[in-house]
């Protein structure tokens, strides 16, 4: 097994960068249904260097992880070290803004869709050494997807191990435990393929019968099943802080591709940043800090793993 445990020698943390020289350039990519928006930000290299694709995680999540610029901070941090970056919109802030586009229609394929999308964009500029995805969370298992025959190599930060549906549950239990019954029957019609139309009205939020459809398009993908079809290098990242996907799922990941590297951040939250307490208040509270700079320890481990590729 290849694992890095990486605790007090990279316990430093990383935000915006010093006097450094990349080039910055918007750059929207057409889609299926939707332009994918996005930022490629190149360091100022007079070679060929490789593209790491940031793919983001579930929610409406922007190019730069929201108010806490998660994303954007990686992106500068990677530029710094020599490898470009193409970070972009989760295209369901597009796609809900379609006045022709209703939430029913959208399903977990469409991300996919994009991702191979930006992918062969690139593969066809050949401007760049290695184009390597990175997905977070949600974009994790969207990567995995899009990663076979079309990247060099593929990174998993936060991505869970187990189907969305077991993660669900998990994730709602532990707020009540009183919806046990009602999610695994609402979750077992759906896994056959149906939409329920008598689940719990006080899981509507995320049993509604416009959102069902897509928990269907998603339950389809085992991801230890989908991560033992790639035969390309693979880094596994998680947090020991994270209180959304635990390292148990990483661990998972790493276990259904025995030639995968394990990469686990000592104090590292879903959102990458540093987080030393056990209070959940306090770590959901860096979610939207922007001042809060994260750990360097992923740009490092990132960069290693790419520099191997090259």
């Amino acid at each position: 097994m290849k694992i890095i445990y990486i605790a007090f020698l990279l316990s430093l943390s990383y935000g915006f960068g010093q006097d450094t020289k990349f080039n910055e350039k918007v750059l929207n990519i057409p889609s299926e249904k939707v332009t994918v928006n996005g930022t490629l930000l190149a360091p100022d290299a007079a070679v060929k260097v490789p593209l790491v694709i940031l793919i983001p995680g579930s929610g409406m999540v922007d190019r730069n992880g929201g108010k806490g610029n998660y994303l954007k901070y990686l992106a500068i941090g990677l530029s710094e070290n020599n490898i470009a970056t193409y970070r972009y919109d989760k295209s369901a802030l597009a796609l809900l803004k379609s006045k022709d586009l209703k939430e029913e229609e959208i399903v977990f394929d469409d991300f996919i869709v994009d991702a191979i999308a930006v992918v062969d964009y690139f593969k066809d500029k050949e401007q760049f050494s290695k184009i390597i995805f990175a997905g977070h969370s949600q974009g994790s298992l969207v990567a995995m997807m899009a990663s076979a025959l079309r990247a060099d190599a593929y990174i998993s930060i936060a991505g869970a191990g187990r189907e969305i549906d077991a993660v669900l549950t998990e994730q709602m239990l532990k707020q009540s435990s009183i919806f046990k019954k009602d999610l695994k029957k609402t979750f077992d019609i759906m896994r056959s393929g149906k939409i329920d139309d008598d689940f719990n009205p006080l899981l509507t939020s995320i049993f509604r019968k416009s959102l069902q459809s897509f928990w269907i398009s998603w339950m389809k993908y085992n991801p230890q099943e989908e991560i033992k079809k790639l035969t390309i290098p693979i880094l596994i990242v998680n947090g020991t802080k994270d209180i959304q996907v635990p390292i148990t799922d990483a661990a998972l990941l790493h276990k259904a591709n025995a030639k995968s590297e394990l990469l686990i951040i000592e104090d590292m939250n879903h959102v990458f940043k540093e987080v030393k307490t056990d209070d959940i208040s306090a770590n959901i509270a860096t979610y939207t800090n922007a001042e809060l700079p994260i750990k360097v320890a992923l740009v490092n481990g990132i960069t290693a793993f790419v520099g191997k590729l090259e």
